[in-house]
C-alpha cells in the first residue's frame, strides 16, 4: 500500500455509511448496537451517549480497538462532534473486520439538536 493511500484512510472526508440520530436512539433503546465515541475524553467527559465507549481518533489502532472487545458482527456506530473525525474511524473498524458500520450523521451536533439524551462525568 502507497504512503498516499495508507494517508488518506485517515482523512476526514469522504462517503461512508451514515445513520441518523433518530434511528440511532432506537437502536441504542433496543440494545442492538455498539456506540464508539472518537472525540476526546474532555468533549466526551461534558455529553456523550449512554453506553457510549470513548476510544478517541488519536488513539485508534487495530490494538486500542481490539481491547474494547466488541462484536465484529454487531452493528456499530461511530460519533464525534460533526461527522469528521468518525469518517476515518468507519473505514478503520471495516478494515479491522467489522461488518456493520456507521457514523452518526451530523454527529453529536445531530444528536443535541433531536434534543435526544445524553450522560455527563462532570455532573
Amino acid at each position: 500500500m502507497s504512503l498516499i493511500s495508507r494517508l488518506s484512510q485517515w482523512l476526514p472526508f469522504g462517503h461512508v455509511p451514515e445513520m441518523d440520530a433518530n434511528t440511532v436512539f432506537q437502536h441504542l433503546e433496543n440494545n442492538n448496537i455498539q456506540i464508539v465515541d472518537v472525540r476526546t475524553t474532555l468533549e466526551w467527559g461534558k455529553s456523550h451517549i449512554k453506553g457510549a465507549i470513548n476510544l478517541p481518533i488519536t488513539h485508534f489502532s487495530a490494538d486500542s480497538v481490539k481491547q474494547l472487545q466488541l462484536n465484529t458482527d454487531q452493528k456499530v456506530i461511530v460519533i464525534c462532534l460533526s461527522a469528521h473525525r468518525s469518517i476515518p474511524a468507519v473505514r478503520k473498524l471495516k478494515q479491522f473486520g467489522f461488518n456493520d458500520v456507521y457514523q452518526l450523521k451530523g454527529g453529536m451536533l445531530s444528536w443535541w439538536k433531536a434534543k435526544l439524551p445524553t450522560l455527563s462525568t462532570q455532573d
